[in-house]
């Protein structure tokens, strides 16, 4: 795959075994859990685990979550894509979904809406999907936020793993 996206501040790449030590940090980090079911990763062997998943993705799906790094430093913050989802969620099968997560150091500086919008522009522009489908949690404003400037909709509340989420779409208006 050679998917590169590059925006004023970040670069969006895929996922690397290299990106283990950031991964890790990301994952293991319970704030960054808390919407997700507060269950930290907590050993680096499943955060390879994790990246060996997503590399599976690019290779059956031809997508999936990218690394975000920031120019400045080329550090890894987090990760961003659109992931096609094969499970059944919230009435929906095979289907396009965007999502992110970021290092808490990073959280509240625009990375996530940055990366996102980059990738729904690819997806809608590049891939010429019809729909995008996102969701949150229902207490999650960060990310709410986030999904409603992208002008996604807000569609219905659905439980997902036993999280209180709320399902949002955007269809593609240039196809």
């Amino acid at each position: 795959m050679n998917i590169i996206i590059e925006t004023e501040r970040l670069l969006l790449r895929e996922i690397l075994n290299t990106d283990l030590e950031g991964m890790f940090a990301l994952d293991n980090n319970p704030n960054v859990h808390t919407y997700l079911g507060k269950n930290p990763i907590l050993t680096i062997d499943k955060s390879q685990d994790y990246i060996n998943n997503i590399r599976k993705q690019y290779v059956e799906h031809g997508i999936g979550r990218y690394a975000v790094i920031l120019k400045e430093t080329k550090h890894f913050i987090g990760w961003c894509g659109i992931k096609y989802i094969t499970e059944p969620e919230n009435g929906h099968v095979n289907f396009h979904e965007i999502g992110y997560r970021f290092i808490e150091d990073y959280w509240g500086k625009g990375y996530g809406y940055e990366s996102a919008k980059a990738w729904l522009d690819y997806g809608f522009n590049t891939m010429n999907i019809k729909t995008i489908y996102a969701s949150a949690h229902i207490d999650n404003k960060g990310s709410r936020h986030i999904l409603e400037k992208l002008g996604m909709q807000t569609k219905n509340e659905f439980e997902w793993n036993k999280i209180p989420c709320i399902w949002f779409e955007l269809e593609n208006k240039t196809i």
